[in-house]
C-alpha cells in the first residue's frame, strides 16, 4: 500500500465522509478501493468515529457511482467552495 502524507490522509478521510463523494471518486484521485479506504478510517479514526462512518455509508445510493441517479455526473456538491485551500483537520 502507498504510504500516504498526513495531508492526503486527511483528504482522503475528509471525502469518505462526504455524502456525496463516491468511492469511484476517492479511488480516480488517491487509487485507493473501497477495501483499502475502510482500512485507512478504521486506522486513523478513534473506534467510535469510524463505527459511525460504517453506519452511515452502509448502503448509501450517493457512495456508489453505480446506484446514483444517472442525473447526477460530478463528484462534488455544486455548493462545495474549492478544495484546493483545504487545512490539515484536527483530530
Amino acid at each position: 500500500m502507498k504510504k500516504f502524507s498526513l495531508r492526503e490522509v486527511d483528504r482522503i478521510i475528509e471525502m469518505a465522509w462526504e455524502d456525496r463523494t463516491p468511492f469511484e471518486a476517492i479511488y480516480s484521485q488517491f487509487n485507493i478501493n473501497e477495501k483499502k479506504l475502510i482500512s485507512i478510517m478504521r486506522n486513523n479514526l478513534r473506534r467510535n468515529s469510524f463505527n459511525l462512518w460504517r453506519k452511515r455509508v452502509t448502503g448509501r445510493k450517493t457512495k456508489h457511482s453505480s446506484l446514483r441517479d444517472n442525473s447526477v455526473d460530478r463528484f462534488k456538491c455544486n455548493l462545495q467552495r474549492g478544495i484546493s485551500n483545504n487545512k490539515i483537520s484536527k483530530r
